[in-house]
Protein backbone atom coordinates (compact mmCIF):
# COMPACT_ATOMS: atom_id res chain seq x y z
CA UNK A 1 0.00 0.00 0.00
CA UNK A 2 1.19 3.56 -0.67
CA UNK A 3 3.38 5.30 1.93
CA UNK A 4 1.95 8.73 1.03
CA UNK A 5 1.01 10.74 4.14
CA UNK A 6 -2.58 11.44 5.06
CA UNK A 7 -3.63 14.58 3.29
CA UNK A 8 -4.57 17.69 5.20
CA UNK A 9 -7.12 19.82 3.43
CA UNK A 10 -10.24 19.45 1.41
CA UNK A 11 -9.61 16.20 -0.44
CA UNK A 12 -10.17 14.21 2.72
CA UNK A 13 -13.52 15.96 3.13
CA UNK A 14 -14.76 14.73 -0.24
CA UNK A 15 -17.28 11.96 -0.47
CA UNK A 16 -15.84 9.11 -2.53
CA UNK A 17 -18.01 7.14 -4.94
CA UNK A 18 -17.16 3.73 -6.39
CA UNK A 19 -19.08 2.66 -9.50
CA UNK A 20 -19.64 -1.08 -9.25
CA UNK A 21 -23.00 -1.84 -10.81
CA UNK A 22 -21.87 -3.40 -14.08
CA UNK A 23 -22.88 -6.89 -15.16
CA UNK A 24 -19.31 -8.08 -15.70
CA UNK A 25 -20.33 -10.23 -18.67
CA UNK A 26 -16.81 -10.36 -20.18
CA UNK A 27 -15.45 -11.86 -16.96
CA UNK A 28 -18.17 -14.50 -16.49
CA UNK A 29 -16.03 -17.35 -17.81
CA UNK A 30 -13.78 -17.07 -14.73
CA UNK A 31 -15.96 -15.16 -12.21
CA UNK A 32 -19.59 -16.23 -12.40
CA UNK A 33 -20.77 -16.40 -8.78
CA UNK A 34 -20.29 -12.79 -7.65
CA UNK A 35 -20.20 -9.22 -8.95
CA UNK A 36 -16.94 -8.23 -10.59
CA UNK A 37 -15.62 -5.98 -7.76
CA UNK A 38 -15.85 -8.96 -5.38
CA UNK A 39 -13.65 -11.11 -7.65
CA UNK A 40 -10.85 -12.63 -5.59
CA UNK A 41 -7.38 -11.21 -6.20
CA UNK A 42 -4.74 -12.90 -4.07
CA UNK A 43 -7.35 -14.16 -1.65
CA UNK A 44 -9.25 -10.92 -1.08
CA UNK A 45 -12.05 -9.09 -2.92
CA UNK A 46 -10.69 -6.70 -5.53
CA UNK A 47 -12.80 -3.83 -4.15
CA UNK A 48 -10.89 -3.94 -0.85
CA UNK A 49 -7.75 -2.72 -2.60
CA UNK A 50 -9.66 0.42 -3.59
CA UNK A 51 -11.10 0.85 -0.11
CA UNK A 52 -7.63 0.62 1.44
CA UNK A 53 -6.40 3.17 -1.07
CA UNK A 54 -9.17 5.58 -0.06
CA UNK A 55 -8.71 4.97 3.66
CA UNK A 56 -5.01 5.84 3.31
CA UNK A 57 -5.91 9.31 1.98
CA UNK A 58 -7.93 10.16 5.10
CA UNK A 59 -11.33 10.16 3.40
CA UNK A 60 -14.17 9.07 5.66
CA UNK A 61 -17.25 8.36 3.51
CA UNK A 62 -17.60 6.10 0.48
CA UNK A 63 -20.76 5.56 -1.52
CA UNK A 64 -20.87 2.19 -3.26
CA UNK A 65 -23.07 2.29 -6.38
CA UNK A 66 -24.18 -1.32 -6.65
CA UNK A 67 -26.28 -3.15 -9.19
CA UNK A 68 -25.81 -6.74 -10.31
CA UNK A 69 -25.72 -8.98 -7.20
CA UNK A 70 -25.45 -5.84 -5.09
CA UNK A 71 -26.82 -7.50 -1.95
CA UNK A 72 -23.71 -9.67 -1.84
CA UNK A 73 -21.49 -6.59 -1.72
CA UNK A 74 -23.15 -5.33 1.44
CA UNK A 75 -22.96 -8.76 3.07
CA UNK A 76 -19.23 -9.03 2.35
CA UNK A 77 -18.18 -5.46 3.20
CA UNK A 78 -20.68 -4.37 5.83
CA UNK A 79 -21.00 -0.74 6.98
CA UNK A 80 -17.41 0.06 7.94
CA UNK A 81 -14.05 -0.58 6.30
CA UNK A 82 -11.17 0.62 8.43
CA UNK A 83 -11.93 4.33 8.96
CA UNK A 84 -14.43 4.46 6.10
CA UNK A 85 -18.19 4.67 6.48
CA UNK A 86 -19.73 2.64 3.65
CA UNK A 87 -23.01 3.88 2.19
CA UNK A 88 -24.90 1.85 -0.41
CA UNK A 89 -26.72 3.27 -3.43
CA UNK A 90 -28.33 0.24 -5.14
CA UNK A 91 -29.82 0.34 -8.63
CA UNK A 92 -33.13 -1.40 -9.15
CA UNK A 93 -32.42 -1.34 -12.90
CA UNK A 94 -29.21 -0.66 -14.88
CA UNK A 95 -28.67 3.10 -15.10
CA UNK A 96 -25.18 3.33 -16.59
CA UNK A 97 -22.26 5.15 -14.99
CA UNK A 98 -23.94 8.56 -15.17
CA UNK A 99 -27.31 7.31 -13.97
CA UNK A 100 -25.69 5.51 -11.03
CA UNK A 101 -23.86 8.68 -10.04
CA UNK A 102 -27.06 10.72 -10.26
CA UNK A 103 -28.86 8.18 -8.08
CA UNK A 104 -26.11 8.55 -5.47
CA UNK A 105 -26.27 12.36 -5.45
CA UNK A 106 -28.33 12.64 -2.22
CA UNK A 107 -25.50 10.88 -0.37
CA UNK A 108 -22.81 13.33 -1.50
CA UNK A 109 -22.07 15.70 1.38
CA UNK A 110 -19.27 17.68 -0.24
CA UNK A 111 -18.86 20.13 -3.10
CA UNK A 112 -16.54 17.72 -4.92
CA UNK A 113 -16.80 13.96 -5.28
CA UNK A 114 -13.91 11.58 -5.83
CA UNK A 115 -15.29 9.00 -8.26
CA UNK A 116 -13.64 5.67 -9.09
CA UNK A 117 -14.43 2.71 -11.29
CA UNK A 118 -14.85 -0.43 -9.21
CA UNK A 119 -13.06 -2.74 -11.65
CA UNK A 120 -9.71 -0.95 -11.97
CA UNK A 121 -6.87 0.08 -9.67
CA UNK A 122 -4.39 2.89 -10.26
CA UNK A 123 -1.65 4.32 -8.06
CA UNK A 124 -2.22 8.06 -7.83
CA UNK A 125 -0.38 10.98 -6.26
CA UNK A 126 -3.47 12.29 -4.49
CA UNK A 127 -1.88 15.60 -3.46
CA UNK A 128 -0.98 16.39 -7.08
CA UNK A 129 -4.44 15.38 -8.26
CA UNK A 130 -6.10 17.70 -5.75
CA UNK A 131 -3.72 20.59 -6.52
CA UNK A 132 -4.35 20.29 -10.25
CA UNK A 133 -8.11 20.16 -9.71
CA UNK A 134 -7.99 23.37 -7.68
CA UNK A 135 -6.75 25.25 -10.74
CA UNK A 136 -10.28 24.89 -12.12
CA UNK A 137 -12.50 23.53 -9.32
CA UNK A 138 -15.74 24.21 -11.17
CA UNK A 139 -14.65 21.82 -13.91
CA UNK A 140 -13.79 18.11 -13.82
CA UNK A 141 -10.45 16.37 -13.46
CA UNK A 142 -9.57 12.92 -14.79
CA UNK A 143 -6.59 10.68 -14.04
CA UNK A 144 -4.76 9.31 -17.08
CA UNK A 145 -2.42 6.34 -17.28
CA UNK A 146 -0.19 5.17 -20.11
CA UNK A 147 -0.63 1.75 -21.74
CA UNK A 148 1.17 -0.03 -24.55
CA UNK A 149 -1.97 -0.38 -26.67
CA UNK A 150 -4.90 2.03 -26.36
CA UNK A 151 -7.15 0.05 -28.72
CA UNK A 152 -9.12 -1.68 -25.96
CA UNK A 153 -9.57 1.49 -23.90
CA UNK A 154 -9.74 4.48 -26.21
CA UNK A 155 -7.23 7.32 -26.12
CA UNK A 156 -7.25 10.66 -24.30
CA UNK A 157 -5.36 13.67 -25.69
CA UNK A 158 -4.30 16.74 -23.69
CA UNK A 159 -3.17 20.17 -24.83
CA UNK A 160 -0.25 22.05 -23.29
CA UNK A 161 -2.55 23.45 -20.59
CA UNK A 162 -3.41 19.88 -19.48
CA UNK A 163 -6.95 20.25 -20.78
CA UNK A 164 -8.53 17.20 -22.44
CA UNK A 165 -9.18 18.03 -26.06
CA UNK A 166 -10.20 14.62 -27.40
CA UNK A 167 -11.61 11.26 -26.34
CA UNK A 168 -10.95 8.68 -29.06
CA UNK A 169 -13.40 5.76 -29.04
CA UNK A 170 -12.30 2.22 -28.27
CA UNK A 171 -10.76 0.58 -31.33
CA UNK A 172 -10.19 3.89 -33.11
CA UNK A 173 -6.46 4.13 -32.33
CA UNK A 174 -3.74 1.63 -31.49
CA UNK A 175 -0.25 1.77 -30.06
CA UNK A 176 1.04 3.41 -26.90
CA UNK A 177 -0.86 6.31 -25.40
CA UNK A 178 -2.76 7.78 -22.48
CA UNK A 179 -6.12 6.41 -21.38
CA UNK A 180 -8.80 7.14 -18.82
CA UNK A 181 -7.70 5.45 -15.56
CA UNK A 182 -11.23 5.57 -14.12
CA UNK A 183 -10.58 8.13 -11.35
CA UNK A 184 -12.22 11.57 -11.35
CA UNK A 185 -12.77 14.66 -9.24
CA UNK A 186 -16.23 15.96 -10.16
CA UNK A 187 -18.30 18.88 -8.88
CA UNK A 188 -21.35 17.48 -7.12
CA UNK A 189 -23.42 20.17 -8.84
CA UNK A 190 -22.51 18.62 -12.21
CA UNK A 191 -23.54 15.18 -10.97
CA UNK A 192 -26.85 16.55 -9.66
CA UNK A 193 -27.52 18.10 -13.09
CA UNK A 194 -27.55 14.69 -14.80
CA UNK A 195 -31.02 13.35 -15.63
CA UNK A 196 -32.61 11.54 -12.68
CA UNK A 197 -33.80 7.93 -12.94
CA UNK A 198 -32.57 7.62 -16.50
CA UNK A 199 -29.83 5.57 -18.11
CA UNK A 200 -26.92 7.84 -18.96
CA UNK A 201 -23.15 7.74 -19.26
CA UNK A 202 -20.60 9.64 -17.22
CA UNK A 203 -18.27 9.67 -20.20
CA UNK A 204 -20.79 10.64 -22.89
CA UNK A 205 -23.27 12.80 -20.99
CA UNK A 206 -20.90 14.69 -18.69
CA UNK A 207 -17.24 14.43 -19.61
CA UNK A 208 -17.71 14.94 -23.36
CA UNK A 209 -19.54 18.19 -22.62
CA UNK A 210 -16.71 19.23 -20.34
CA UNK A 211 -14.24 18.61 -23.16
CA UNK A 212 -16.27 20.81 -25.50
CA UNK A 213 -16.08 23.67 -23.01
CA UNK A 214 -12.40 23.04 -22.12
CA UNK A 215 -13.43 22.26 -18.55
CA UNK A 216 -11.91 18.78 -18.23
CA UNK A 217 -8.34 18.63 -16.98
CA UNK A 218 -6.11 15.57 -17.17
CA UNK A 219 -3.53 14.46 -14.60
CA UNK A 220 -1.04 11.85 -15.80
CA UNK A 221 0.25 9.09 -13.54
CA UNK A 222 2.97 6.51 -14.12
CA UNK A 223 1.82 4.31 -11.24
CA UNK A 224 0.53 0.76 -11.35
CA UNK A 225 -2.67 0.39 -13.37
CA UNK A 226 -4.67 -2.79 -13.64
CA UNK A 227 -8.24 -3.52 -14.61
CA UNK A 228 -9.98 -6.84 -14.16
CA UNK A 229 -12.54 -6.53 -16.92
CA UNK A 230 -11.24 -9.44 -19.03
CA UNK A 231 -10.06 -12.93 -18.03
CA UNK A 232 -6.46 -12.24 -19.06
CA UNK A 233 -6.22 -8.93 -17.21
CA UNK A 234 -7.87 -10.53 -14.18
CA UNK A 235 -5.14 -13.18 -14.17
CA UNK A 236 -2.46 -10.49 -14.55
CA UNK A 237 -3.87 -8.75 -11.47
CA UNK A 238 -3.00 -11.77 -9.34
CA UNK A 239 0.72 -11.15 -9.86
CA UNK A 240 0.75 -7.38 -10.34
CA UNK A 241 -1.08 -6.76 -7.05
CA UNK A 242 0.71 -9.43 -5.01
CA UNK A 243 2.73 -6.92 -2.97
CA UNK A 244 -0.26 -4.77 -1.97
CA UNK A 245 -1.01 -5.81 1.59
CA UNK A 246 -4.39 -6.03 3.28
CA UNK A 247 -4.97 -3.22 5.77
CA UNK A 248 -7.73 -3.86 8.26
Amino acid sequence: MSDQPRLQGRLQDCTAVILMGGLGTRLRSVVCDRPKPLAQVNGRPFITYLLDQLADTGLQRVVLCTGYMGDMVEVVLGQIWRSLELIYSPESMPLGTGGALRLAAPHLQSATALVMNGDSYCDVDWATLWTQHQRSPQGCTIVLTQVQNVQRFGQVTLNTSQQVIQFAEKGQNSGSGWINAGIYLLPVAAIAALPAHQHCSLETDLLTQQVAHRQLRGVRTQGLFIDIGLPDSYQQAQSLMRDIKLQC
